[in-house]
């Protein structure tokens, strides 16, 4: 049987899409967190791995400020990172742009107060020891709350404490509240209550989202990788979106995702669904223009609160659509 030269190239065309590209790296080094979204499912099944043909170094981090750092270095090329750090980072001019919005917040963070601390409303945090890490969703989500509150943030004792720590401080009795994520969020309502969460923080006007993140030195060299990336983490979103309680309803998801991220297998389905995890059609959205405003009302404000030094006249040069497809 004869084939005609458009049927050839259609062909030729199909077989390199399925064929493992030769990235510029040897080995691409990607930075996550143990924030609960369906594309902990893809990462547990090496789905990257399968769409890029690459071999990915996964490292965990347990918070923003230190995803920055190892990305700023060139010692991550991609990470997931929250929209406070995400906005200082490029307060400081890091070299690198949001690709991908990974979830707008919701339950995921929260403000949880421990029993027996005294603190039963708002007005009770003065004085008290409340722990977060610096420059993180949560420690924004924080200010913003005692700002929406009218308690001056003085008043309160803020600890700079990474999430394992704030676990641990936690279980000694050493702090009266957190602002965190899973899984210290988890282990914190397990003896506190929740006075406000980040789906709370968005109805009085502070949004919080997490994002993925790609150095501009790698994107430019190996934007088809990029792409790749943004596509399983969509098609894992898509999934999840057309029937989460199906989708919710398979224990082998849940089991991959507490084993990724550590959070108790009971708290994952309420996580999942008190975000909002955008298709590929609502990223075009946020990212044409949604995105970079987020950011620069982020900026402001930790100037506002001594956070960062300066803000960017523009933040759209952080933010791009172009390997959303």
């Amino acid at each position: 049987m004869k084939l005609t030269r458009r049927a050839l190239a259609t062909a030729a065309l199909a077989a390199l899409a399925c064929t493992p590209a030769a990235w510029a790296a040897d080995t691409v080094t990607i930075a996550y967190q143990t924030g609960v979204d369906p594309s902990k499912v893809a990462q547990a099944d090496g789905a990257y791995e399968k769409a890029t043909g690459a071999r990915i170094d996964w490292r965990k981090f347990d918070a923003g400020a230190e995803v920055i750092t190892a990305v700023a270095s060139g010692d991550v090329q991609i990470g997931y990172v929250g929209s406070s750090p995400i906005a200082a980072a490029a307060s400081r001019g890091v070299p690198a742009q949001t690709f991908l919005v990974a979830a707008q917040l919701g339950a995921s963070e929260a403000l949880v107060v421990r029993n027996g601390s005294g603190i039963t409303k708002p007005a009770d945090l003065a004085g008290k020891k409340v722990a977060v890490p610096f420059v993180s969703t949560g420690h924004y989500s924080l200010l913003a709350a005692l700002k929406h509150w009218k308690i001056d943030p003085s008043k309160v004792q803020i600890l700079n404490l990474r999430p394992p720590e704030i676990t641990a401080a936690w279980q000694r009795g050493d702090i009266d509240a957190t602002y965190v994520w899973d899984p210290a969020l988890g282990n914190a309502k397990a003896s506190g209550k929740v006075l406000a969460t980040s789906a709370d923080l968005a109805k009085w006007g502070a949004p919080t989202f997490d994002g993925w993140i790609v150095r501009k030195d790698f994107a430019e060299k190996n934007p088809e990788f990029v792409a790749r990336f943004a596509r399983v983490t969509l098609d894992a979103y898509a999934a999840f979106r057309a029937d989460p309680k199906g989708w919710i309803a398979k224990s082998e998801h849940i089991d991959k995702i507490a084993r990724i991220t550590g959070a108790k297998k009971e708290d994952i389905p309420g996580l999942l669904e008190g975000n909002v995890f955008p298709t590929a059609k609502e990223q075009q959205a946020l990212l044409a223009s949604s995105t970079a405003k987020a950011l620069a009302a982020t900026s402001a404000f930790l100037k506002e609160q001594g956070k960062v030094d300066s803000v960017q006249p523009d933040y759209a040069p952080f933010v791009t659509a172009a390997f959303v497809k």
